[in-house]
């Protein structure tokens, strides 16, 4: 029971550690209110609609309507400052994590509490019983 939590937080914590440090970009292409196309790698394919602006004439300024089509982009980040790795650190913190993480570890084997060093020997063998022979007996 105990190793299957140990490796479904392993594989949480490596989650954890690939969701942070993955960005992604979703793009997304409105007509009007309605969702037309999405992508996840580049840009929306336009829908047609945009209108294109109409030229009145030469000297005449050009008018332009305003688009029913938008374009939006949602971003999410990565994480970018990761911890530094084991061998940035200088020698006497590598030592001290690596004595730590060993002496954490022997923490949890287990130890035989039974252990009794003389079950394998007898007790010497009684010629006379001492404590009646003085009369002298414990309460």
């Amino acid at each position: 029971m105990n190793q299957i939590a140990n490796k479904i937080g392993a594989v949480l914590m490596a989650c954890v550690v690939l969701f942070t440090t993955m960005s992604f970009t979703v793009n997304m292409h409105y007509c009007g209110d309605l969702l037309v196309d999405f992508s996840l790698t580049n840009h929306t394919k336009s829908c047609g609609m945009e209108q294109s602006p109409d030229n009145v004439g030469d000297c005449e300024t050009q008018l332009q309507k305003k688009s029913c089509c938008s374009d939006k982009e949602l971003s999410a980040k990565a994480q970018e400052d990761l911890k530094p790795a084991f061998h940035d650190l200088d020698i006497n913190q590598q030592l001290f994590i690596t004595s730590f993480l060993c002496s954490y570890a022997l923490l949890f084997e287990p130890q035989e509490a039974d252990f009794n060093a003389f079950e394998a020997y007898s007790p010497p063998p009684l010629i006379r019983d001492v404590q009646t022979l003085d009369q002298v007996f414990r309460i």
